[in-house]
């Protein structure tokens, strides 16, 4: 056997291990939820006029796509590249754990419509929607302990943690299920 075909055995060898172990990895970390209010300040990356989406880049990377509520005022005056702040109040559930055929072929579902929080948040706030999505790890970064995911209709979320085991245990790629609620922002504030 030449040294060609050796070192692509070897490596071959060594991917199946990866693949693997990160799979073996998945199987151990367990079902983790958290809930908080979020307050960023950052620069808008994107606008969807028809659906008041907004995608906004933290100081610290962090992707966040969020709808504008009806509150919202002035909306149209936005403009990619200004700087904004804004609150919101986050729900995720993960569980990291192999997809089911049935998520596989509907990747999002909708658990809970549009309306007034059920969750531990502001009275009156409302809430986007309820989602249970497979979503797929796309940024790891330690330092600032957050991790970006893309969605299957291609937004963007980061994951503030708090716990270090955990991220360290993470991968870029890894598929994660997670159940999702966001209040829709009710204010969105320009920064001079």
């Amino acid at each position: 056997m030449n040294l060609f075909k050796k070192c692509l055995v070897i490596f071959t060898i060594l991917l199946v291990s990866q693949i693997t172990f990160a799979q073996e990895n998945d199987k151990e970390i367990p079902t983790k939820e958290i809930s908080e209010v979020v307050e960023v300040k950052g620069t808008i990356t994107e606008i969807n006029k028809e659906t008041r989406d907004i995608t906004i880049m933290g100081s610290k990377g962090d992707l966040h796509t969020i709808t504008a509520g009806p509150e919202v005022e002035r909306f149209d005056e936005i403009e990619v590249g200004e700087v904004v702040t804004f609150d919101f109040y986050k729900y995720v559930k993960a569980e990291f754990r192999k997809p089911t055929e049935a998520e596989l072929a509907e990747p999002l579902v909708i658990i809970a419509e549009a309306g007034k929080a059920d969750l531990d948040v502001e009275p009156g706030a409302a809430v986007g929607a309820m989602v249970k999505a497979v979503v797929t790890i796309q940024v790891i970064n330690l330092p600032f302990m957050f991790v970006n995911i893309q969605g299957p209709q291609g937004d963007f979320t980061t994951i503030h943690m708090k716990d270090k085991d955990l991220i360290q245990k993470l991968h870029v790629g890894q598929v994660v299920i997670l159940t999702y609620a966001e209040a829709v922002a009710v204010s969105l504030t320009k920064v001079d």
